[in-house]
């Protein structure tokens, strides 16, 4: 009995001292989190998106973003890299293979398709889908890690987000792993870069953002309206290089992708609730490394929620549309269609969203 006493306390001290000791890679920075009110007030449940119709992609998964295309139809980015085209009879068919891990997709008024590639960095898609890469570093010589949403300007100015230079999509196991080390690191190191197609040069245009996620450039392209996932708020970057400012905050999700509506107002895909325990170790370096060196199946993970809204330019919220049960979750955003329907986009199912879609009074 004592040999077994003894073997189970080295076991327990070996077990400590792995989840002190064991190097890991981020390094924590405190901050404070701020309260999560949850889904009350502006923000209160309801379960308008349960009622979304599905399109299956034959097989493939990650619908993150999707954009209407100069012929009428539904483009969407896929994780194996594919960007689908869906016809109007319903079929899906291969436009592109980027060879990366396409997330945020926009056309250009010439029929132009810019990607946001993960892995590769900004591409251009021409109408017979052919894929060229735009940049995959910035002019001061630092490597775009990982791209992630883009918008273009009325002067042809292509906006998009490098979510986190500490922590590469591709070199760290994919998006979703690379995203969750740069959100517990929290160091701020995500940022906004301009990419200008007549000199081929991109530069920084705004920087110090936790994982810098959705992009959208407004009608005036006067303003790009920028989603900070890590901080859980929405801010208002104006074009002439001005300071930004928080225009929504204190989501009760994480916020991903950000597009224009059709009358001037957003969409905003919230992918999960807040997670609780997070935030409460906000503050505590130590305990979110701990947390690192757990097993991943007890490392806090998305839970599954259906949340999309509207915000006007001033981060008004004027509606929102919910499914707590989660048949469609981890939702990144919305495209409006011309017949009034909604896309709905999502980081992981295997099917596409729509809805038959009323604003709200």
């Amino acid at each position: 009995m004592k040999i077994l006493f003894k073997f189970l306390g080295a076991v327990i001290v070996c077990l400590a001292a792995y989840l002190i000791l064991w190097p890991v890679s981020v390094q924590p920075v405190t901050w404070e989190a701020p309260e999560n009110a949850g889904y009350t007030r502006d923000f209160t449940e309801n379960d308008r998106l349960a009622a979304l119709d599905l399109i299956d992609l034959d097989g493939r998964i990650g619908p993150e973003d999707a954009d209407i295309g100069p012929d009428g139809l539904i483009y969407v980015a896929t994780h194996d890299g594919e960007i689908l085209r869906l016809g109007k009879d319903g079929a899906v068919t291969p436009f592109a293979q980027t060879q990366g891990r396409p997330l945020g997709i926009e056309f250009a008024p010439d029929g132009t398709l810019y990607v946001a590639d993960a892995y590769r960095g900004l591409l251009a898609v021409d109408r017979m889908g052919q894929v060229t890469l735009l940049t995959d570093q910035v002019e001061d010589g630092s490597p775009v890690l990982y791209a992630d949403d883009v918008d273009i300007a009325a002067d042809g100015s292509v906006y998009f987000s490098d979510a986190s230079t500490r922590f590469g999509a591709e070199a760290n196991g994919g998006t979703l792993s690379a995203s969750v080390l740069d959100l517990v690191e929290h160091s701020a190191n995500g940022r906004i870069l301009k990419f200008d197609p007549a000199t081929g040069k991109t530069t920084v245009f705004a920087d110090e953002l936790n994982f810098a996620n959705g992009v959208a450039v407004n009608e005036a392209s006067d303003a790009v309206f920028v989603v900070e996932t890590g901080a859980y708020r929405i801010w208002r970057f104006p074009t002439d290089g001005s300071p930004g400012q928080v225009v929504l905050e204190n989501l009760p999700g994480f916020p991903d992708n950000i597009n224009p509506a059709s009358d001037g107002t957003f969409w905003v895909g919230l992918v999960s609730p807040r997670n609780a325990i997070m935030d409460k170790l906000s503050g505590n370096t130590f305990l979110r490394r701990v947390i690192m060196r757990l097993p991943d199946a007890m490392k806090p993970a998305p839970t599954r929620y259906g949340f999309i809204l509207r915000m006007d330019a001033e981060g008004r919220v004027l509606e929102t549309l919910q499914d707590p049960k989660g048949a469609y979750a981890l939702t990144t955003g919305a495209v409006t269609l011309h017949d009034g329907q909604i896309v709905v986009t999502s980081l992981t199912e295997p099917h596409l969203g729509l809805l038959n879609y009323s604003p709200v009074d």
